[in-house]
């Protein structure tokens, strides 16, 4: 009897990193996941330690084939998706990062942005490489490391220090690391960066020179589904057939290849992907332009995104730092034995406000507290934060795109809460669709690998994979939803103004 064969996916998220593997259905066989640390050296600074994370990739790819029972030869192909812009820097002969990685969260790089606007213009830069000049991607923060200490800017101007996001990180680790380890990208995840330009896919002259970001130190970029060499560690033998962002991933799962699907992903943030076709759009409402996939000798796919700082992390926050819940999902329950919020309001701008505002320096805020409010009408603000921001987020996106949206598709582990979803349906006025398989990133990950490896033959056979397991339709009146928006864009106006 033939030995089943499995497609992988390698999830380095932001708060944890799992390994899956799936069959020919697209059913997930087994799940290896462990967390890591989260650091905080300074208000706004947000790291993660590359070795320990690597570590865990050691650990969790072994036990994912071993609770399948399978073997290194049964995987045809292994897709690797990511946390994208959190960036790391490393010695290329010792294999030792010379940092800690500096999330996508972190703002610290927002000093060296009037040096890089007074290289280059923020109109240009964004005319370049379809981003905003924010703390948000990673070429300022290669640029804040490498300023910070000379000897760091020599070693990278000699080719001896080595950039990546994590998805470069894991595969130079993954095919040999300093005995000749592959030091490749892909093209979404290199349109995090704010190096790369999206007319060539390519990086940037003018833009490495804008950010100072030596071209020696940068890998190389290759299609989404491609060949990214061989696992050498932690198992041999395993083909690399794909490597795409996690949010470009979670699309991928969703089966939104074509032109105008779209889908909305509730984790640590929220972040909203339109597939836009064949031609970048460029927003005028405070999107960002990104690559969605591209397959090797096709043209790439792009995107318009909207991307939300906290979403579940304010979940995570109001139950580890204000120890107001048990569990995350205590909030939900909290938040049905109240009618409505109680005239309170919060925005969760921990590290400034993402699209559309783009506003670094805005600070969280909870306005209208009364004697009134209690912890459940609390709970009931938080959840709506979220569904406000991706209210936020759909208005700039209809304004941008040539039809507004009809429904949105969602998944991400927020997805579990059905007040949450009800939220957004009726703050949006449109469906809320969720699939069988709400953790998309990773099933998207399998299904760019599997198409790499020929396991599935085309994107037909994937589509019909896809499944409805709930819809959410809007209940609440034009009215209230009008009221309500407007004091939300009044407390979103306070925090704005706080960091001022």
């Amino acid at each position: 009897m033939t030995a089943p064969q499995y497609v992988a996916a390698l999830d380095q998220g932001t708060t944890s990193t799992r390994c899956m593997l799936f069959d020919r259905e697209g059913r997930m066989v087994s799940l290896a996941q462990r967390e890591h640390h989260q650091h905080y050296p300074r208000a706004g600074w947000v790291e993660h330690d590359p070795m320990e994370i690597w570590d865990i990739v050691c650990q969790v790819v072994p036990e994912a084939l071993a609770d399948a029972g399978a073997s290194p030869s049964q995987v045809v192909g292994l897709g690797i998706t990511n946390q994208r812009e959190t960036t790391v820097v490393w010695d290329r002969h010792t294999g030792r990062p010379v940092h800690n990685a500096i999330v996508w969260q972190d703002t610290r790089s927002s000093s060296v942005l009037p040096a890089v606007a007074a290289e280059m213009t923020e109109a240009d830069i964004q005319a370049r490489c379809g981003l905003p000049l924010v703390t948000y991607f990673s070429g300022p923060k290669v640029r804040w490391l490498l300023d910070s200490s000379p000897s760091l800017r020599e070693r990278a101007e000699r080719g001896d220090l080595l950039f990546g996001t994590m998805d470069t990180w894991l595969v130079w680790n993954l095919t040999g690391g300093v005995a000749g380890g592959a030091h490749v990208t892909d093209v979404t995840n290199a349109s995090r960066t704010m190096l790369m330009d999206l007319g060539t896919l390519d990086w940037g002259p003018e833009l490495l020179a804008a950010m100072r970001v030596p071209r020696a130190m940068l890998p190389e970029i290759r299609p989404t589904v491609s060949s990214f060499g061989t696992t050498v560690s932690p198992v041999e033998g395993i083909s690399l057939t794909a490597v795409i962002g996690d949010q470009q991933a979670s699309l991928f799962g969703q089966a939104g290849f074509d032109r105008g699907d779209a889908k909305c992903t509730f984790g640590t943030g929220g972040f909203l992907l339109l597939n836009t076709g064949p031609t970048p759009v460029r927003s005028q409402h405070g999107l960002i332009t990104t690559v969605a996939h591209a397959m090797e000798g096709e043209s790439a796919a792009y995107a318009l995104e909207g991307s939300i700082a906290v979403a579940g992390s304010l979940v995570q926050w109001f139950r580890d730092s204000l120890g107001l819940i048990r569990s995350a999902a205590e909030i939900e329950t909290q938040a049905l034995t109240v009618p409505d919020n109680g005239g309170c309001y919060v925005v969760p701008a921990f590290t400034g406000l993402y699209a559309p505002h783009w506003e670094p320096d805005a600070r969280g805020v909870i306005v209208g507290l009364t004697s009134y409010v209690t912890k459940a009408h609390l709970c009931r603000a938080v959840l709506e934060a979220t569904a406000w921001q991706t209210r936020e987020v759909i208005d700039a996106m209809n304004a941008d795109a040539a039809a507004p949206l009809e429904r949105l598709a969602v998944d991400g582990g927020m997805t579990a809460d059905n007040l949450l979803m009800q939220m957004i349906a009726d703050f949006l006025d449109i469906p809320v669709v969720r699939p069988m398989v709400a953790e998309t990133v990773s099933r998207g990950a399998a299904y760019a690998a599997g198409l790499g490896a020929g396991y599935w033959p085309d994107r037909e056979v994937l589509r019909r994979h896809w499944r409805r397991a709930a819809e959410w339709r809007p209940t609440m009146s034009a009215n209230v939803r009008d009221d309500e928006y407007q004091r939300w864009r009044r407390a979103v106006e306070l925090a704005i103004g706080w960091g001022a």
